[in-house]
């Protein structure tokens, strides 16, 4: 099957075209598609031949967009089988066949009905078959080939990425690269031109430039100034068939804008600034402001302001306001008109962010001066100093003068000052002060062991102007007198053991003195000297403000006398000496061997008996319940109920009524155990008198030899053989009580009833020895040992 194409629109394929032309017009103008066999009419043996040698041509071009009123011609199937007899049929499939492309079976002409577009599909792949119309065989195997869509320049080149927002450091050197713009068309770049872009550069002269290649945009000046000129349009155009008239085209926008660099130095707008302030300013407060300007934005405009000298450099400051850039001027001392009208400051800004690069314009500061002018203002009066001590006796008479306070007009007028106390407070109540001179002085009298000192607050104004008032603290220290005499620190519980020995020392005192130390720092302590020497204490004088109390004699006793009374007397080191006698009250205890003190209290002469505390306490409640159980049974007894039949005429015979409550000792008198206390005493068998016997029992003999030997054990025994026999006993059991205590012990008595009654010379010191069970007993040997010694 041959394949004929007449569009031969490439100028590469023109001479391909003459050829397929000329060698198809020889060929009856179709090109050869190579075979293998060839089929003959059915019944017919299949006969190999050679085929011929030809053009294989397996595509198609069919150039896009076509816009003219008929199918655009594509090409020409052929058959060799073809005699033109019209008995072969043409059959196209693939993409698009019967709807964009289409065959005429007969002749075998393919034409396009559709406008194609490239740029949404570059080929098409169909296949070509041929059959016999008659037996609807094919005629050749089918074969495969490609209809390829030829571009034409329709597609303008675009930039995706537009418009474009891109900056660049001012004041950059000339190609320095801003950006890269990219343009793309949608033409086939492998076929002519349509998709070779160039770019030019359409606005944005002469500042930048742009590569028409690459698209790389670069500046095209020196030194681009920001404070000059801040934003830039650039418009950058792309264009196809590499430029040449014809072309499409495309343009984008790339807005461009210098960012600041520190290339300004600050300057002050004037190199002279006046400046007023009342000298009534705050210390602290802000009294003015002055600002450089700077170009740069951003860092690069920060500053710091300085004051480099000036005669104003002590009484002002300048900070920095990172806001505003502006420099803050404070007050650092008060202003006084008086003294000094005006003052001079030499104030510098400087950038604190330096770009090197732009050192060569520098200096990168500014110096400006600044003359502040002081205003008068009308001020209060003014004291001599800032605060007053003054000092004042204790016991001072009312108008006692204490001080004067002095305060001027600070104003050239110097007008009069009238003095005047703030009474804010009840320690101000206790002093007047002259209107006129000032001159504090007392108005009550003072304690100063009550309050030692007095702050009070004293007012000046002036007498034109009664409004402008000034306030000075005054202190008043209350001096001392020696006006309180000494005594004891507290009060001291002295005790002296019964067996002290002389010279012991039993308790140091101390005293104290509300006056301060310069009247009362020295006691001097001493017996009181009116009453007779005492035989049983002394008193020995420290001379470091204490005193000893120290006993005289050896043993003191309780039961002679437990409490002595010792007068002190005091006397303090002011003047006049103030003194004062108080009592020491001394109590005589009981001590361990150590000096502890065992007790002092009455309870312990008790003990001597044997009996303490704890005992007695015991004893009282044993007492007390016994009492209550008594008690309790009385009314229990009381509260017995009487019996219900109590008439003497109960008819009923066989109810005795008895109304005694029973005969004493005979109601058990069979229940005799009086033998049963001794057995050598036991008597004959005793018969019930309740009851009389029917049967009386065989009489029982016990000898007198046998009694004395008798076992107690044996005889209950018998006594209970002898119950359980006896007829005459009442149908109940009884309750027996036996109290026998035994025979005496062969060791007699251990009384001390019938003790020796003379005293015996035995030392009992070794009782003091045998631990705390034993002191009781060692104290009592102890004191009569000593009562017998002396």
């Amino acid at each position: 099957m041959r394949l004929t194409s007449t569009s031969c629109i490439c100028p590469v394929l023109v001479c391909l075209c003459f050829v397929q032309r000329c060698y198809g017009a020889a060929h009856h103008g179709s090109i050869k598609v190579t075979r293998n066999q060839t089929k003959h009419v059915e019944g017919e043996t299949e006969v190999h031949h050679r085929p011929k040698r030809g053009w294989v041509w397996n595509q198609f071009f069919v150039l896009e967009e076509h816009m003219g009123p008929d199918p655009q011609y594509v090409g020409k199937l052929h058959s060799n089988s073809d005699k033109g007899d019209g008995s072969v049929k043409y059959i196209l499939t693939g993409e698009g066949a019967g709807t964009i492309f289409i065959i005429d079976d007969t002749t075998g002409d393919i034409h396009s009905t559709k406008s194609l577009d490239r740029e949404q599909k570059t080929h098409y792949v169909l296949h070509a078959q041929a059959i016999d119309r008659r037996t609807n065989k094919p005629l050749e195997p089918e074969s495969e080939f490609i209809i390829k869509v030829q571009d034409i320049n329709d597609n303008a080149p675009k930039f995706t990425d537009g418009p474009y927002i891109v900056t660049v450091p001012e004041m950059s050197e000339m190609g320095t690269s801003v950006l890269q713009v990219t343009a793309t068309d949608a033409d086939d770049p492998t076929y002519g031109n349509s998709a070779r872009v160039v770019y030019s550069i359409l606005q944005g002269q002469p500042y930048f430039s742009v590569d028409p290649k690459t698209g790389v945009i670069r500046t095209a000046l020196h030194n681009m100034d920001r404070e000059a000129r801040e934003h830039y349009s650039v418009v950058i155009q792309a264009k196809d068939m590499a430029g040449q008239v014809g072309g499409l085209s495309g343009s984008t926008t790339v807005n461009i804008t210098l960012t600041d660099v520190n290339d300004n130095p600050p300057r002050f707008p004037q190199k002279h600034y006046q400046l007023y302030v009342p000298e009534s300013a705050q210390v602290g407060s802000a009294v003015g402001k002055i600002k450089a300007n700077d170009a740069d934005t951003g860092s690069n405009a920060d500053m710091k302001y300085t004051i480099i000298n000036g005669d104003g450099s002590g009484v002002f400051s300048i900070s920095t306001d990172k806001e505003t850039r502006e420099g803050i001027i404070s007050l650092k001392k008060p202003l006084n008109y008086e003294k000094k009208k005006s003052y001079t400051l030499n104030i510098e800004g400087a950038n604190t962010h330096l770009d090197f690069r732009f050192s060569h314009l520098g200096p990168f500061k500014d110096v400006t001066m600044l003359k502040i002018i002081v205003g008068d203002v009308d001020e209060p009066p003014l004291f001599t100093m800032p605060s007053y001590v003054m000092e004042v006796y204790e016991n001072a008479k009312i108008g006692t003068a204490v001080g004067t306070v002095t305060a001027q007009d600070p104003d050239t007028a110097n007008s009069l000052v009238r003095y005047f106390i703030d009474h804010n407070t009840e320690e101000d109540r206790y002093f007047t002060i002259d209107a006129s001179t000032g001159t504090i002085k007392t108005a009550k009298i003072f304690d100063r062991e009550e309050t030692p000192w007095y702050n009070i607050t004293v007012a000046a104004s002036e007498i034109d102007n009664p409004g402008l008032v000034s306030h000075v603290p005054v202190g008043v220290r209350i001096l001392d007198v020696n006006d309180n005499p000494p005594e004891l620190a507290r009060e001291y519980e002295v005790v002296v053991c019964e067996n002290a020995k002389p010279g012991q020392v039993i308790q140091t005192i101390t005293a104290i003195d509300k006056d301060n130390s310069a009247n009362g720092a020295r006691f001097h302590f001493s017996l009181d000297e009116g009453l007779s020497l005492n035989p049983n204490f002394t008193l020995r004088d420290n001379e470091d403000n204490t005193a000893s109390i120290l006993t005289r004699r050896r043993r003191y006793s309780r039961t002679t006398q437990d409490v002595y009374y010792l007068p002190v007397l005091i006397s303090d080191g002011g003047v006049p000496t103030l003194s004062s006698s108080s009592t020491l009250t001394v109590r005589v205890c009981a001590c361990e061997r150590d000096g502890r003190v065992r007790t002092c209290h009455a309870e312990a002469f008790l003990s001597s008996a044997g009996l303490s505390t704890g005992a007695l306490i015991a004893i009282l409640l044993c007492v007390v319940i016994l009492l209550a159980i008594v008690v309790l049974f009385i009314t229990l007894r009381r509260s017995k109920k009487e019996p219900l039949i109590i008439s003497e005429e109960d008819v009923r015979e066989n109810v005795v009524t008895y109304d005694d409550e029973g005969g004493g000792e005979e109601d058990t008198e069979a229940f005799d155990i009086t033998a049963l206390r001794n057995p050598s005493a036991a008597e004959e068998l005793k018969y019930r008198r309740d009851i009389r016997p029917e049967v009386k029992p065989p009489p029982r003999h016990h000898p007198s030899s046998s009694l004395d030997s008798t076992d107690v054990q044996e005889f209950i025994k018998q006594r209970l053989a002898e119950a359980d026999l006896d007829p005459s006993v009442p149908p109940y059991d009884s309750l027996q009580t036996y109290a026998y205590e035994g025979h005496r012990s062969e060791a007699g008595s251990i009384s001390s009833l019938d003790s020796a009654t003379t005293h015996s010379d035995q030392d009992y010191n070794y009782l003091g020895d045998w631990g705390p069970e034993f002191k009781k007993l060692a104290e009592l040997y102890g004191e009569i040992e000593s009562e017998r010694t002396t």
